[in-house]
């Protein structure tokens, strides 16, 4: 059963707090879907605590504990969109038949660009709902047919990513062409990156990422804490008189793209600095941003951006967010639902997105939807400091992604409370 809570914040505007953050969800779901295709090689560390990993994590075992190869596997991921990609390439390499399928919103999301890439190299994947889309009927029949299969670049990177983990598990191994501008590229670092840390190396020439069929090592993948999470974190640092907020653990050298936040926030007036152990976000003065913000490598962070820049009136203008639409939600209309109750609007003008806050005003009381969708709750909750009351539809949303999020609140000074 679906709830609410009312997230208030009481007292003066001033913060002084140190949050621990969850394992990154990135790193994490691909650093299980190595460590299977490992058989044992690679243990992982500091595994995410979020719904989506924790979902993949059983799902892996459940398939490994599987004996019987004739009776198809209902394989369900719920909401996982991560897991509904990967695991529709590693079940391809994986003796037995599964039915792979999700929630009602699982169904509407796309597939057909990874599917066909597959049954190009010979995996035997079969629609059982709508062509295109989830559900999907896999069976243990690959007959790798080519090693060189080509894919749209600029839809999502986790079609990419989840080809090029069962790369060198394929008897010709596999050169994967990206057709077209990338999207999301720190994606595909990080899964690169941490592939190589397994012991597989790649060669990247031109549009094409060559893998050859090669053996695991025998290493730990320790996950860094998420830095999509701490993206909450540096706006309630924005919207905050004052501001003080550690978060230990988090590295320089980041594999994870939504490290950018760290200068993206800096006109928005947060600064980031090192501690021995991680990173101390400290509020500041805001600056005039007079160029269009880019987020076609970090998406993730759009809708925690797009709503503080709304909050602080800054009519500030995005591009790459056209994976937006094709998400847990329209996150795209979700956002512009959600802001006119604040005055806000996001207009569109041929895949630019401009803030207009001129008619920005905060009520006494408001209500914002999520939409299924953990970062819309996320995005809107730091606005409790500007509203009295700020009610949040189906709080409990959150536990996709950062399952102590009201907690974490709370302990910052905020008040959450479930009706």
């Amino acid at each position: 059963m679906k709830k609410n809570a009312v997230v208030s914040f009481k007292g003066i505007k001033a913060i002084d707090a140190e949050i621990t953050l969850t394992g990154s969800k990135s790193e994490s779901n691909r650093a299980l879907i190595i460590a299977a295709l490992s058989n044992g090689l690679v243990q992982v560390d500091n595994l995410s605590d979020a719904a989506d990993t924790v979902i993949l994590n059983g799902i892996l075992k459940q398939v490994s504990e599987n004996t019987d190869a004739d009776t198809a596997l209902v394989v369900n991921v719920g909401h996982a969109g991560t897991a509904m990609r990967f695991l529709t390439a590693y079940l391809s390499t994986v003796r037995g038949t599964f039915h792979l399928t999700g929630s009602g919103r699982m169904k509407e999301r796309p597939i057909r660009l990874l599917a066909e890439a597959l049954q190009k190299l010979g995996a035997g994947i079969q629609y059982a709902g709508e062509e295109g889309y989830p559900p999907l009927d896999i069976s243990r029949d690959f007959n790798q047919l080519t090693r060189t299969v080509n894919i749209q670049g600029d839809v999502s990177s986790q079609y990419l990513s989840a080809l090029l983990m069962i790369a060198t598990t394929l008897p010709q191994g596999l050169s994967l062409k990206i057709d077209g501008e990338l999207t999301s590229k720190p994606y595909l670092d990080m899964t690169l990156s941490m592939l190589e840390e397994a012991g597989i190396a790649h060669q990247w020439e031109s549009n094409t990422i060559h893998i050859e069929k090669q053996a695991f090592k025998d290493v730990r993948l320790t996950v860094e804490p998420d830095w999509s999470a701490s993206s909450y974190w540096y706006s309630i640092a924005a919207l905050a008189d004052q501001a003080v907020i550690a978060l230990p653990n988090l590295k320089e050298q980041s594999l994870q793209g939504d490290s950018k936040i760290q200068g993206i926030m800096v006109p928005l007036g947060v600064r980031t600095s090192r501690t021995p152990n991680g990173i101390q976000l400290k509020s500041g003065t805001s600056t005039d941003i007079k160029e269009v913000l880019n987020l076609k490598d970090c998406p993730d962070l759009a809708q925690t951006i797009i709503v503080c820049a709304a909050a602080k009136g800054l009519n500030l203008s995005f591009t790459g967010l056209e994976t937006l639409k094709i998400k847990e939600t329209n996150r795209i209309l979700a956002l512009q639902q959600e802001l006119a109750k604040i005055g806000v609007q996001l207009l569109e003008d041929n895949e630019v997105y401009t803030l207009n806050c001129k008619q920005l005003s905060f009520p006494e009381k408001v209500t914002f939807e999520t939409y299924d969708d953990h970062r819309m709750a996320m995005a809107f909750a730091p606005l409790s400091m500007l509203i009295k009351e700020v009610q949040i539809a189906d709080y409990q949303v959150v536990e996709k992604s950062y399952p102590d999020f009201w907690k974490d609140l709370e302990k910052a000074g905020f008040t959450v409370e479930e009706i």
